[in-house]
């Protein structure tokens, strides 16, 4: 087994579990590394530190999936993939049948998320050393969870500096053309694995979408960036006396008529408006007493960041005008450079620039079942703020 050794001083991280190890903070290589094997990890002084995988396309030239001197095969990712649903089962309830069994480097499987959806299991594989073992990992999945079926998702730019395409398809078993049903927290969804956003659905919002529901009763809600109309769902079961959906993608927008539709709540046509969110606000003259921001990622890098901030500060600038006083905004970022320091300072901004007065009521992140590693803040994502006007 080829051995990475660290350059003098650059070991602290590692030993704080930190997974990712940078180019620039290794000397040398000793013996032949090829990209998706297994290396191990050493200090200055030779004294070993973790085992990962190695790729020498990236930037991140090692991944570490454990600090032992164990081997990483089948029984290894069977341990692994079984500590992460011992965790899940603390969380998730009997009602519902769509969560994420795997969230990469928080459940200690860096570049592998695997996505629960009633029989049905859909991958990314974001890593090469994850790619080359997927389809054991299929086969593990499969076995664990007597699933029908292993689908694979495997897009976006982690993949791009591994070296590889884009890639989907069935892994292991069957998996149907068409949409999947779900139930969460007892409500009913149908997910296009095949083409929705993600992995076909937004998990990582389950437990806002209850907060949501909780919140919304006798209120006017408008849901912004709708998609297939979740957040709406849960708030006309709260109670909402009237629910709008805006969303700019005409299948989501029918997909979510049909969410509220299966749950058997009313709605009419009006309920549900094509438009571009932004466009929308600014054009509008009605006031809604709780308005929910869920945008897409307005930023993927750290160069981003500054086009992203700016977006960020408009919607929700025109979300603040369209609320009355005391009335409530959920706005959310799932932009990964985004931080929480830089997004409060954003809506700050927006809330200065709108003249309201306006106050943080709580702050929360991913469902449960989306972990993050305590030593790798880097995994933290999605930021969903309830905030008061007044």
């Amino acid at each position: 087994m080829a051995k990475l050794i660290l350059k003098t001083g650059r070991e602290r991280s590692i030993k704080n579990f930190h997974p990712w190890i940078f180019s620039g903070a290794i000397a040398r290589i000793e013996g032949a590394a090829g990209a998706g094997e297994v290396v191990d990890v050493h200090d200055s002084d030779n004294n070993f530190l973790a085992r990962g995988f190695y790729c020498p396309s990236s930037q991140i030239r090692c991944r570490l999936l454990t600090w032992q001197s164990e081997s990483i095969d089948r029984d290894f990712f069977k341990r692994t993939i079984a500590a992460a649903q011992q965790l899940r089962r603390q969380h998730i309830s009997s009602d519902t049948d769509a969560y994420r069994i795997v969230n990469a480097e928080g459940d200690g499987l860096p570049g592998l998320i695997v996505d629960r959806y009633a029989d049905i299991a859909v991958m990314q594989c974001n890593t090469i050393g994850m790619e080359i073992r997927k389809r054991e990992i299929a086969e593990i999945l499969m076995t664990e969870f007597g699933l029908c079926g292993v689908r694979e998702r495997s897009q976006g730019a982690a993949r791009r500096e591994e070296g590889l395409q884009p890639a989907s398809g069935t892994l292991c078993g069957e998996v149907l053309e068409g949409v999947v049903t779900i139930h969460e927290n007892g409500f009913q969804f149908e997910v296009d694995i095949h083409d929705g956003q993600k992995t076909g659905f937004f998990l990582d919002q389950r437990e806002n979408r209850e907060w949501v529901k909780n919140l919304a009763g006798g209120k006017k809600v408008l849901n912004c960036f709708s998609y297939t109309g979740a957040f709406s769902v849960y708030a006309a079961s709260g109670g909402a006396a009237r629910v709008v959906n805006v969303e700019s993608s005409s299948p989501a927008l029918e997909q979510a008529r049909k969410h509220m539709q299966i749950n058997r709540f009313s709605s009419s046509d009006d309920d549900f408006v094509l438009a571009d969110v932004f466009a929308f606000l600014r054009a509008t003259r009605q006031t809604y007493d709780f308005i929910i921001l869920d945008p897409p990622a307005f930023a993927h890098h750290q160069r981003e960041v500054d086009a992203a901030a700016r977006a960020y500060k408009d919607v929700n600038l025109q979300a603040f005008k369209r609320l009355p006083p005391g009335g409530l905004l959920l706005s959310c970022s799932c932009s990964q450079p985004i931080s929480p320091d830089l997004f409060q300072k954003i809506i700050f901004a927006a809330a200065s620039d709108a003249r309201r007065r306006v106050r943080i009521i709580g702050q929360r992140s991913h469902a449960a079942d989306h972990p993050i590693s305590i030593f790798h803040p880097e995994g933290r994502y999605l930021q969903a703020w309830l905030l008061s006007v007044e």
